[in-house]
């Protein structure tokens, strides 16, 4: 054999050898390169907003899309096609009656409460054509809860669904005494006190607006306010810059989608899922969205093959829904080849994608105020995301220990956190930095301080607190475990328990309250669950409770279980043990208290038995 024969052998093994060690050792390398440099692609393109005079915000995308696909559908709504086009138009109708009736100026913040349909799109554009940000509001929340949203962000003006109107009877005469003008989506109207938008948006002009109006020269400037649950009790208002709306826009495209995909959006739009990821991602894509006013378990997978679906948003509680539906000889007949969202436990996740097939489950990771994100684009069934050195050479986050018993991070004798070991759950923090900013809420400064944590591991510095416990296992792939805290999450919506402690404490016969969320088997999050203390003197009325639950929370946040109790116990800081109350559950077998259970059918609480706890096991009792 000749020396250079003998040289390339050699270099061919070498080459081989390198390959085999890589699959062995690093088998996600490949992969984790591509996917990263897909994702700095677009964050150099960001970046280079910084450089320019003028940022390429979301809104200008889809002027962009209206010109260069003016005819492709955008909307489908109930079996109604809205082009790019009819949005764009109908967008700019809506910004002349803003700028010339409603008399809006920019810079001004609009509250916007309207259920899904392609009207909630126009409102949102023609308010940022104007140069106005839009707070979304949740539709499920109530009275009080409505007038703080609408206070909190500086809103004097609401626009409201036309669906919408006779739920705002009980709060009309409030927002009229804080100077609050409110316009629905209707052309005529029984209140004296709410404008109508409708009757005017026919007689305006399609042309559009001055750019100068909606042009920005900052990617941190506000243009959503989008509303989470709060730990001090009321929805605290998540301010959502350009930069996080355009990177919300991006997330379909770096799992792969393309202009010529078909997407499912059958959650709600006040919901940064749905707005910024669903609505966002279509049109950074060019693509065309089905827009469902309510999830339907039975209808979904008709819709899916009616318009020919490749990629559907969703919670994990819709995928269950779907699996608990009847089979058919259909399950397979679809064109739907990927699924985004998060939330989706393993056991579901097998089911699925055993009986509707081989569908590409892209799981993430991300609060809607929060400065990290997770995105699983590997695939790997249980995990939300994937971590790498890549990935922690940008961003900075770490898994600390935390005490479930005494509901605090678990420091060292210098007072610093300590980081967890592979496979272990701690809290998840994230590093506040230039790269990964946290913006607040709006309205008071304490409530963003609130959720952040200083002096973690070194003097001066800052992370934001997630609030979740999460694993990362050997090869750097990321698991859910639970939330700690104030919140938990049931029907795809974040409680807040001291929302829900304080709506419980009006009620005259309730003492002492403490409420926490409960597992229950083959459901996703946790079902509220209040241990209470009745006032000497009174006892515990069922019917009035009911009532006032009905009456002043969302359905996702009432109390499914009620235990009543003779002491509250405390931690050793003095706040209320929800930790040995969460792990004893609702089985009245191995609870001596007296629990009760929510019952519609009898408009009250009702004693909880053997009987009903088996049937709510058994899946048989709607939740």
């Amino acid at each position: 054999m000749t020396p250079s024969l003998g040289c390339l052998s050699a270099l061919i093994a070498g080459f081989f050898s390198v390959h085999v060690l890589q699959k062995l050792c690093f088998p996600y390398f490949w992969r984790d390169l591509m996917f990263l440099l897909r994702v700095m692609r677009y964050g150099v393109h960001l970046e280079l907003f910084k450089l320019r005079s003028r940022v390429h915000t979301v809104l200008d995308r889809f002027i962009q899309q209206a010109q260069r696909v003016p005819d492709k559908p955008f909307v489908i709504y109930e079996g109604s096609v809205h082009t790019y086009r009819d949005i764009e138009r109908r967008s700019n109708r809506l910004a002349h009656v803003f700028l010339e009736d409603v008399k809006l100026r920019k810079g001004e913040c609009i509250a916007l409460l309207m259920s899904n349909e392609p009207d909630f799109l126009c409102v949102w554009f023609g308010l940022a054509k104007v140069g106005c940000s839009v707070a979304f509001l949740n539709i499920n929340i109530k009275s009080k809860s409505l007038l703080h949203c609408v206070n909190c962000c500086g809103a004097k003006t609401l626009i409201v669904g036309a669906d919408l109107v006779e739920s705002m009877n009980g709060i009309l005469s409030s927002l009229q005494q804080e100077d609050i003008q409110v316009w629905a989506m209707k052309s005529h109207t029984e209140h004296t006190q709410v404008h109508t938008l409708l009757d005017k948006v026919e007689a305006a002009s399609e042309q559009p607006v001055p750019a100068s109006l909606r042009a920005t020269t900052s990617l941190k400037a506000p243009t959503l306010y989008i509303f989470t649950s709060g730990t001090t009790g009321l929805p605290k208002a998540a301010v959502i810059t350009h930069l996080q709306s355009l990177k919300g826009a991006s997330g379909f495209w770096a799992f792969g989608a393309t202009e010529d995909d078909v997407i499912y959006i059958p959650l709600p739009l006040y919901h940064s899922a749905a707005s910024l990821i669903g609505i966002g991602g279509t049109i950074e894509l060019g693509a065309t969205c089905i827009l469902k006013k309510k999830f339907s378990a039975s209808q979904f997978w008709n819709d899916c093959r009616k318009h020919d679906v490749t990629v559907f948003q969703y919670i994990g509680e819709l995928c269950r829904y779907l699996c608990n539906q009847p089979p058919t000889a259909e399950d397979m007949v679809h064109k739907v080849r990927m699924g985004v969202g998060n939330g989706l436990r393993p056991d579901v996740w097998r089911e699925f994608q055993s009986r509707f097939g081989n569908v590409k489950m892209c799981e993430l990771y991300g609060s809607t105020e929060g400065n990290l994100c997770f995105m699983n684009h590997i695939g790997k069934i249980g995990t939300v995301g994937r971590s790498n050195f890549f990935y922690r050479l940008l961003f900075k986050y770490d898994l600390i220990k935390y005490d479930m018993v005494k509901d605090e991070p678990v420091k060292d004798q210098h007072g610093f956190c300590q980081t967890v070991k592979k496979g272990e759950a701690g809290l998840l923090l994230s590093k506040v930095s230039a790269l990964s900013p946290f913006f607040g809420y709006a309205g008071s400064k304490q409530l963003t301080e609130r959720k952040l944590m200083r002096n973690v591991f070194a003097k001066g510095d800052a992370y934001f607190n997630t609030g979740d416990l999460m694993a990362e296992d050997q090869e750097g792939f990321i698991s859910f475990r639970d939330r700690v805290g104030d919140t938990f999450r049931w029907k795809g919506e974040n409680v807040a328990t001291t929302e829900v402690t304080e709506t419980l404490g009006l009620v005259e016969f309730i003492q002492e309250v403490n409420v926490y969320g409960v597992e229950i088997k083959g459901h996703e999050g946790r079902a509220g669950m209040a241990a209470m203390i009745i006032r000497p003197g009174f006892s515990f009325d069922e019917s009035k409770l009911f009532e006032h639950v009905m009456r002043d929370l969302p359905a996702y946040a009432r109390p499914l279980f009620i235990r009543l109790q003779e002491e509250m116990a405390m931690t050793s800081t003095f706040k209320q043990q929800k930790f040995q109350l969460v792990q004893s559950g609702f089985n009245p077998s191995s609870i001596s208290d007296l629990l009760f259970v929510l019952d519609h059918q009898q408009q009250s609480y009702i004693p909880l038995t053997d009987c009903i706890y088996h049937s709510i096991l058994a899946g048989e009792r709607k939740l």
